[in-house]
């Protein structure tokens, strides 16, 4: 079982930044890929990123290379996403999620088991 909370959102300004935290807790973390998805109102939810768990294979959404930034600390047991030059459609719900490394679906919710309670990102224009 794994416990997933994450923290760091808010609101900012068009062109600001924000990093997001993913703080795990439970047993085998560090066995685990990590992702980060997105929720708008009246939208599915939609893959952001995700992390090997060895933090040598990276996946983006074509949305925000080269913008956004995923990376783990297993010591710590946490995840980040560091987002820049955001936008108005970055606006969502950013939910932090754990899935098994076997999993062939790492850009797919299906991909994953675990999934935090999200937190809110606002972006003014």
């Amino acid at each position: 079982q794994v416990q997933l909370v994450e923290s760091g959102g808010g609101l900012v300004q068009a062109g600001g930044s924000l990093r997001l935290s993913c703080a795990a807790s439970g047993r085998a973390f560090t066995w685990y890929r990590m992702g980060w998805f997105r929720q708008s109102p009246g939208k599915e939810r939609e893959f952001v990123s995700a992390i090997s768990w060895s933090g040598d294979t990276t996946y983006y959404a074509d949305s925000v290379k080269g913008r956004f930034t995923i990376s783990r600390e297993n010591a710590k047991i946490t995840v980040f996403l560091q987002m820049n030059s955001l936008k108005p459609e970055d606006a969502a719900v950013y939910y932090c999620a754990a899935g098994s490394s076997l999993s062939t679906q790492p850009m797919g919710p299906m991909g994953y088991t675990y999934w935090g309670q999200g937190t809110q990102v606002t972006v003014s224009s």
